[in-house]
C-alpha cells in the first residue's frame, strides 16, 4: 500500500469508491425528505417546472428553509430525481420531474412512495446496524433490534403496522400488473386458482377482472381473510398452508416463500402438490430469481432485496436458480421455467409432472 502514489487514478478511484458508500445512506434520506415533504407532488400540481420558492411556499410550514431546501435538491438533481432548467425570469432555477419522481407521487396508481417511507423509517433501518451479530452469533436481525419478530412488532406498534401495510399494499398493486401482463397466456387455460398467502385478496380481484373465467380462491390465515372486503368472484378461505391447501388447478404465491427457510418451503409446496392435479396442475412462485452477476434492470434490487430478508425475516431469503431447482425437486416438482415479467420479481412455474 505504501508504495503507491498518492496521485495513482485507479487508487484515488478506489478512495472516491469508498466515499461513496460512506455517505451511501445519504442519498436514500435526502429522497425520504423529499416524499415527506410531497415536493414531487407540489411540482406534480403545478404541471410544469416551477420555481425553488414556489416549492417551498406549498410545503406544510409557516417559515420552510430554503437554503436546506435548495442544497437537498441540488444532491437530488445530480441523482436524477428533479431536473433544473434554465434561470426563470426571476432568476430562479426551475425544477421538474423525471421518471423516478413520478414514482414518489404519493396520490399516483404507481406510486413507491409508501415503501419508501416503511424501509427507511428509523424502526426499519435499526435491524441493518446489527448485521455483523448475525454473522457473530447467529439469529434475526429484528429480533436483535427489537426483542421480537417484524410481525409482532407490527402488532404492538399501530404506526409500524400501518407503514408496513401501506409499503406492502403500494408494490403489490405494481408487481400485480407485472403479472397480469407478463403471464397473461397461461391464465386463460385456468379453470381456478388459489392465491396462497393472498392477504385481503386484492391481487387475485385484478387477476380475475382481466379473467372472469377463473374461479378464485383467496387462502391466508382466519384472522387476515376475515379483515378482507368482498370480491366478485372471489372466495375467502381461512387456514393454514402448513396443514392443508384448497384444491384448484394452480397456485400462486407472491412474495411468499422468501419469507421461509427451504425446509419450510418445502413443507408449503409438498402441500401445493397435493392440491392440484397430478397431470395437469402448476404452481406459480412471483419471487426473485437472483444472479449475483447479472446485469438485467432489477438483479441489484434483488440483492439488496435478500440483505432486507436477513434484515426484517426470521430466516427468509432470496434464491438463485440452482437454490429454487433444490427446494422444487425435494418437493415433488422437477419441471419448471423461469419467466421474466415487468417488475421487480420473475415467475417460477412448477410442474409435478
Amino acid at each position: 500500500m505504501e508504495s503507491l502514489e498518492a496521485n495513482d487514478q485507479s487508487w484515488l478511484e478506489a478512495q472516491a469508491q469508498v466515499w461513496r458508500f460512506i455517505f451511501a445512506f445519504a442519498d436514500s434520506m435526502a429522497i425520504k425528505c423529499a416524499v415527506e415533504l410531497r415536493i414531487a407532488d407540489i411540482i406534480h400540481s403545478h404541471g410544469v417546472p416551477i420555481t425553488l420558492s414556489q416549492i417551498a411556499s406549498c410545503i406544510d410550514s409557516p417559515s420552510p428553509a430554503t437554503p436546506c431546501l435548495s442544497r437537498i435538491m441540488r444532491l437530488l438533481v445530480r441523482r436524477k430525481i428533479f431536473t433544473t432548467d434554465d434561470p426563470s425570469d426571476v432568476g430562479e432555477a426551475l425544477y421538474g420531474l423525471t421518471s423516478a419522481s413520478r414514482w414518489l407521487l404519493h396520490d399516483s396508481e404507481w406510486s413507491l412512495a409508501p415503501m419508501f417511507l416503511f424501509q427507511n423509517h428509523p424502526w426499519s433501518t435499526a435491524p441493518w446496524h446489527c448485521l455483523s451479530k448475525c454473522v457473530k452469533e447467529g439469529g434475526f436481525a429484528f429480533n436483535k433490534a427489537h426483542d421480537c419478530d417484524i410481525w409482532e412488532f407490527a402488532s404492538k406498534n399501530p404506526e409500524f403496522n400501518r407503514m408496513l401495510n401501506n409499503g406492502m399494499a403500494c408494490t403489490a398493486s405494481i408487481v400485480t400488473r407485472g403479472i397480469i401482463t407478463g403471464y397473461k397466456d397461461e391464465f386463460h387455460s385456468m379453470g381456478s386458482l388459489v392465491d396462497l398467502g393472498g392477504g385481503t385478496g386484492a391481487m387475485l380481484a385484478e387477476i380475475v377482472k382481466s379473467y372472469p373465467h377463473i374461479k378464485a380462491i383467496n387462502f391466508d390465515l382466519p384472522h387476515v381473510v376475515a379483515t378482507a372486503p368482498p370480491y366478485d368472484a372471489v372466495e375467502h378461505v381461512g387456514g393454514d398452508m402448513f396443514e392443508c391447501i384448497p384444491s384448484a388447478d394452480a397456485i400462486i404465491m407472491k412474495w411468499i416463500m422468501h419469507d421461509w427457510r427451504d425446509e419450510e418451503c418445502v413443507k408449503i409446496l409438498k402441500n401445493c402438490k397435493r392440491a392440484i392435479p397430478e397431470k395437469t396442475g402448476k404452481i406459480i412462485i412471483v419471487d426473485f430469481v437472483l444472479k449475483a452477476d447479472g446485469n438485467d434492470v432489477f438483479d441489484d434490487a434483488g440483492l439488496a432485496f435478500d440483505m432486507t430478508m436477513i434484515a426484517h425475516s426470521s430466516g427468509g431469503k432470496e434464491r438463485t436458480e440452482p437454490e429454487w431447482k433444490k427446494i422444487l425437486e425435494e418437493s415433488g416438482f422437477p419441471r419448471f421455467r423461469v419467466i421474466k415479467i415487468p417488475a421487480l420479481p420473475s415467475i417460477i412455474e412448477a410442474f409435478p409432472l
